[in-house]
């Protein structure tokens, strides 16, 4: 029995979960426009464009994620976004506000990348023989895919804190210095070993439907 099962949440009120969020990064986007804030503008509207994603690969590409699945992509995003927006009538942003904001949208983006890499990797393995990736061999596997990401990430977040200004575009990623890249990895991290340890067997049924999308392709 899966979190979900134990917890009694039904995939229709998983559903209605991811929907509430998804009009609320709606409602978040008209805030931006309202305050002129560049920075949640991007966020919020990249956060939208995610929670896309799961129908857009079930109508396309026939790749079907479960309920669940698509909550957990959702409160990703949700919380990032609701982390530059700030709490209703203040202008000031979570990120600022809350100290340990970055640490929980670091940690649960982290496992979401955890969960791509291991069902990506787990299909291509499963769907042929050339490939072989020993159960143990995931668990590093996991940490190094999500610990590139991470570092990939930062250098993403330095590059543009430092150009965004430059170009007037004002602050999309903010980016608080050294200690703060090494936190960010640091919970990086525990998201992947959340996953490696506990969550790739909530994620068999994503892994079948990716192998056999390469299967129908040969």
């Amino acid at each position: 029995m899966n979190v979900r099962d134990r917890l009694g949440i039904s995939p229709r009120r998983q559903r209605h979960l991811a929907w509430i969020m998804e009009v609320s990064l709606v409602g978040m986007f008209f805030i931006g426009l309202d305050r002129g804030d560049t920075g949640v503008l991007v966020n919020t509207g990249v956060a939208l464009a995610v929670t896309q994603l799961p129908p857009l690969l079930e109508r396309e590409y026939g790749i079907t994620m479960d309920a669940g699945l698509t909550l957990w992509i959702t409160a990703a995003v949700f919380l990032h976004a609701f982390g530059t927006v700030g709490l209703p009538g203040s202008s000031i942003n979570l990120y600022r506000s809350v100290w340990w904001w970055d640490h929980l949208t670091h940690g649960l983006s982290a496992s979401v990348v955890a969960a791509v890499g291991y069902a990506t990797a787990r299909a291509f393995d499963q769907h042929t023989d050339d490939i072989y990736l020993p159960s143990q061999f995931m668990f590093v596997f996991i940490l190094l895919f999500v610990l590139a990401f991470g570092v990939f990430w930062e250098v993403i977040e330095f590059a543009i804190a430092g150009v965004g200004p430059l170009l007037g575009i004002g602050t999309v990623l903010t980016q608080y210095g050294l200690e703060d890249t090494m936190f960010d990895l640091v919970f990086d991290t525990v998201g992947a070993v959340v996953v490696a340890t506990w969550g790739t067997a909530h994620l068999n049924d994503l892994v079948g439907v990716l192998t056999a999308r390469l299967d129908g392709d040969d």
